[in-house]
């Protein structure tokens, strides 16, 4: 099978490279860098696949999997508690903060890259991560550098908007992903018939997970070139994480170790709530930490698998890994990650499949990793309108791109909010706020149907609000709403 993807791809990129021969000098040039890029990334692509086809029943034998040991995942107040280092700048220097930077807006409606949709004050997730790293540089006088994985579908976008912050104190590097084809689900062949994405192109390439981090930044040539300045960690989160800041305490217990003895990787963990359940979560697997994937558990475990008293634990995806063991294991090809099939439906109706990995599923290949259980705060991922509406309440403040939950809040967790289809898409959101609420007091939210809130609403306890089909509810300017369920004939009733 791979043999005859290997030929039908070579058939393409000869049948494009003849175009290319008519083609003017420059733009044949450029061609020719696409191919060479294309090339490495069908390689790593068979590499992938080959995988795949040698796979043979569950990635994980249930009756293998034991709890991780103690001392493996350590709580965030006993890494805070060994204080910071006498040089903090010095700690900094050897930092760089990647964000994983390849997805589209499309769950909130929006076209482009998701990093750049305005989440606080008019502030992208793009600004708040650039506004955190230049108060870390400015406060320490360090040179810690900003790195963005891109997709092909966030690249030229992406690029464009960074002219913006060339006299911000943040170096800003980035690269690609790579670009796989869809795989048509009963003959295994590439479903693409060019290379270029244009067109009904576009949908037959993705980029395959953002655990293709460790093979791209090596081979973007990246990675040696942050070694060589100096650079020996890499801090990695996702671009809409808001609570993925740099933690000077954690910096610390990766640098603080003995050589002999040196972390190599730590993975943010928190504890789990009834919303978290999907959520991979840390074993001990044949001696090694290891993340276990809903995707991997089998259909009679999976029930066991959301159960919040035995794993009681899920992945943040903030992670410090070590750059030189990156290079390592790249240069070693000992980066091992257990595939995810995803099934995916062209518009034309087409069963596909697309073959990915999760950044932190390497974590058993490296030496000395560790989990902290962190505080809630730092899982702040904003995936659809009601996180947005969370988030650009007065819930939290923002200091120098940091958000931090209002000290006038009594309780320590969030509100649970549930928005309905009408405010999925941001732009009819926000225009159906006059103002965001005061949800300082809130507990539990759920809107359904067509309703728009005016200006100073208070929103307190368990709120509800159901417009039934063909009715609309304005919620007045000023109204305050405790423990109320606000009905389709408009009446306002005690909960």
């Amino acid at each position: 099978l791979t043999k005859r993807m290997q030929a039908h791809y070579d058939h393409r990129v000869r049948r494009e490279w003849a175009v290319s021969e008519r083609t003017s000098s420059p733009k044949k040039e450029t061609i020719s860098f696409g191919f060479q890029v294309s090339r490495k990334d069908f390689e790593g692509f068979k590499k992938l696949f080959h995988r795949f086809l040698k796979v043979n029943g569950p990635s994980v034998e249930w009756i293998k999997i034991q709890r991780p040991p103690e001392d493996s995942i350590q709580p965030y107040e006993r890494v805070a508690s060994r204080g910071l280092p006498h040089s903090v700048a010095d700690c900094l220097d050897k930092l760089v903060v990647v964000k994983l930077n390849g997805g589209l807006g499309t769950s909130m409606g929006c076209k482009g890259p998701k990093s750049l949709i305005s989440v606080r004050n008019e502030n992208t997730f793009l600004d708040l991560t650039v506004k955190q790293i230049e108060h870390l540089n400015k406060t320490y006088n360090t040179d810690v550098p900003l790195v963005l994985m891109n997709s092909f579908n966030t690249d030229e976008d992406t690029k464009k908007i960074l002219q913006k912050y060339t006299h911000h104190r943040v170096k800003i590097h980035t690269f690609n992903q790579s670009r796989y084809p869809r795989v048509n689900k009963e003959s295994f062949l590439p479903v693409a018939t060019e290379l270029g994405l244009t067109g009904q192109s576009a949908e037959v390439w993705y980029p395959p997970g953002h655990g293709d981090i460790y093979a791209s930044f090596y081979n973007s040539g990246l990675l040696d070139q942050l070694i060589a300045q100096g650079k020996e960690y890499i801090f990695v989160s996702n671009i809409d994480n808001l609570g993925a800041t740099v933690d000077l305490h954690i910096l610390q217990q990766l640098v603080s170790q003995p050589n002999g003895k040196r972390c190599e990787f730590i993975m943010e963990v928190t504890d789990k709530t009834r919303a978290d359940v999907k959520g991979g979560t840390l074993i001990e697997y044949e001696g090694k930490l290891r993340l276990l994937e809903i995707a991997q558990v089998p259909k009679a475990h999976v029930d066991e698998f959301k159960s919040v008293s035995k794993f009681k634990i899920f992945n943040t995806n903030n992670l410090w890994i070590s750059l030189g063991a990156i290079k390592r294991l790249q240069e070693q090809n000992a980066m091992d990650m257990e595939i995810i099939v995803n099934p995916k439906t062209l518009e034309g109706g087409q069963n596909v499949i697309q073959l990915e990995t999760a950044v932190g599923a390497a974590i058993k290949c490296f030496d000395n990793a560790m989990g902290i259980n962190v505080p809630r705060s730092r899982f702040l991922p904003v995936k659809t309108t009601s996180d947005l509406l969370l988030v650009m309440s007065n819930l939290y403040s923002l200091d120098a791109g940091s958000l931090t939950m209002s000290s006038r809040r009594e309780f320590p967790t969030t509100p649970h909010v549930k928005l309905g289809s009408s405010f999925n898409n941001v732009q009819e959101y926000l225009t159906r706020f006059e103002s965001i609420p005061d949800m300082l007091e809130l507990d539990h939210l759920t809107v359904s149907g067509d309703v728009t809130f005016g200006k100073h609403v208070s929103l307190k306890g368990t709120v509800i609000i159901i417009a039934n089909h063909g009715d609309r509810i304005d919620i007045p300017a000023g109204s305050q709403l405790e423990n109320k369920i606000v009905s389709g004939n408009l009446r306002i009733l005690d909960h």
